[in-house]
């Protein structure tokens, strides 16, 4: 089916963050949009009011007329839809035009030059960041993003005058084989979706693979000190990147008063006072990988410049919901140990002086299970710690494992308690008036409770 003949797309999983990218470039292409989603979210409102037609309930008889028909009918679904969906039974029995969110993803990028960032971590801020780049200089650019640009206030750019085009390229069931990347970044190769790749060696061997993926006239920036073992084509030109260390690099970085400042150095250019438009000190890395990608596509360095500095961050990204001299709440969608540990990191620099509290939900049964330890670890940088319970996405419970596990291991310095989901406003009300800065972790519904806590914390 070419993409010209369809003339309507049905999601399944339609109010992801990356699935909802494509239901919007499919409604700007004038198609007739559905799908389904197991729970309406803000998100899902925006689609809506967007023009999609969406039902939350798995039922095969509340799929659109206009979706029926399978010759001119793309079905576009996420992994995580179990097997036995009935409304995916319907289009498998009815012989529809079924793909992955990745395939459509590749389909509609090929032939342009895909601008790629990839990652354990860092890569939603790396492409947002990136896209801001490219499309506010001269030489522009589309972008389809894996969180909500602050910026756009969307995850999806359209541009009629270039061809290059932002991916966020994600490693979750080897998604981002799909895409064919002109210039392709990766920030990190912490093992993470366990329950796809079994071990840390498969899970460096998918990196490897997307790396043999990039143009022959392409390039490859790479953290340096990774584990993973590039396999490009002779002629893609590879370059490190890093804070202090790479072919890209910064210095004199200069922190404190609320912002960061740093000089960004090149093979080919230094750009003097760059400020971050959002001074957490993990978009010094974040930064020097966007700053790379968008002069290689061709940014000036006044471009760059400016860009940074208007960079305004994606939504749950190190999110501030309040900033007060004596009150502080944001949101972070860290849920790996290594993003909890860069949050906290980030957090306690920021504010060295003040009680910082973490309110985390663990996402995911396996992924607890498999780092419990390592999540402990990272939550014992924090001064207390409010535990919640796992948020299942896509997985069904597994015998044993609850955020107790991860509770049993924080270090016994810290403050530590539990809470259930239910009852995580209601913990707040509580705690409010002993809350100096807190940070509300993870990637699951956890977020939908923050404008509550933003009410409680602004009138106690």
């Amino acid at each position: 089916m070419e993409l010209k003949d369809i003339k309507s797309v049905y999601f399944l999983g339609a109010g992801g963050i990356g699935m909802s990218a494509l239901v919007r470039y499919f409604l700007s292409e004038g198609k007739f949009v559905a799908g389904y989603d197991r729970t309406p979210s803000p998100l899902t409102d925006n689609l809506t009011n967007e023009g999609a037609v969406l039902h939350f309930e798995e039922n095969e008889a509340l799929i659109p007329q206009e979706c029926r028909s399978a010759a001119d009918t793309l079905v576009v679904y996420t992994p995580a839809i179990p097997a036995d969906h009935k409304e995916w039974e319907f289009f498998k029995k009815n012989g529809f035009s079924i793909k992955k969110r990745a395939e459509v993803l590749g389909i509609i990028t090929k032939g342009k030059r895909g601008i790629c960032a990839a990652g354990t971590h860092g890569k939603t801020t790396t492409s947002t960041m990136t896209a801001h780049l490219l499309h506010q200089s001269s030489v522009d650019c589309a972008a389809f993003l894996g969180g909500i640009s602050k910026n756009y206030k969307s995850n999806l750019i359209l541009t009629d005058k270039s061809d290059f085009v932002v991916i966020e390229a994600d490693e979750y069931d080897r998604s981002f084989l799909h895409l064919e990347p002109y210039v392709a970044t990766i920030t990190s190769a912490d093992p993470d979706h366990l329950d796809i790749y079994g071990n840390k060696e498969n899970y460096l061997e998918a990196f490897a693979q997307f790396t043999e993926k990039i143009r022959p006239d392409g390039f490859l920036v790479i953290h340096e000190g990774l584990e993973v073992k590039p396999r490009t084509k002779e002629s893609v030109t590879t370059y490190t990147y890093g804070r202090e260390r790479g072919d890209f690099h910064a210095e004199n970085i200069r922190l404190g008063n609320g912002t960061i400042i740093i000089d960004y150095v090149s093979p080919w250019q230094r750009i003097n006072d760059v400020e971050l438009g959002v001074p957490v000190s993990i978009n010094i890395d974040n930064g020097i990988a966007s700053m790379a990608m968008a002069e290689l596509c061709g940014a000036t360095a006044e471009e760059i410049k400016a860009g940074m500095k208007s960079f305004a961050g994606a939504d749950r990204r190190f999110d501030f919901h309040i900033k007060e001299e004596n009150l502080v709440l944001l949101s972070d969608y860290a849920h790996h140990p290594d993003e909890v540990r860069a949050c906290a990191q980030s957090i306690k620099e920021l504010y060295s002086d003040k009680k910082v509290t973490a309110l985390f939900q663990p996402h995911l049964f396996s992924r607890t299970a498999d780092f419990y330890k390592e999540f402990a670890q990272s939550l014992s940088l924090f001064d207390k710690v409010i535990l919640v319970d796992i948020y299942p996405a896509r997985e069904e419970p597994m015998p044993g494992v609850t955020s107790k596990l991860i509770y049993d291991c924080i270090d016994p310095g810290v403050e530590k308690s539990m809470c259930s989901r239910a009852d995580v406003v209601k913990r707040i009300e509580e705690e409010k008036n002993n809350i100096e800065v807190l940070v509300s972790l993870g990637a699951g519904d956890i977020e939908n409770d923050v404008p509550k806590m933003k009410e409680i914390l602004k009138n106690r």
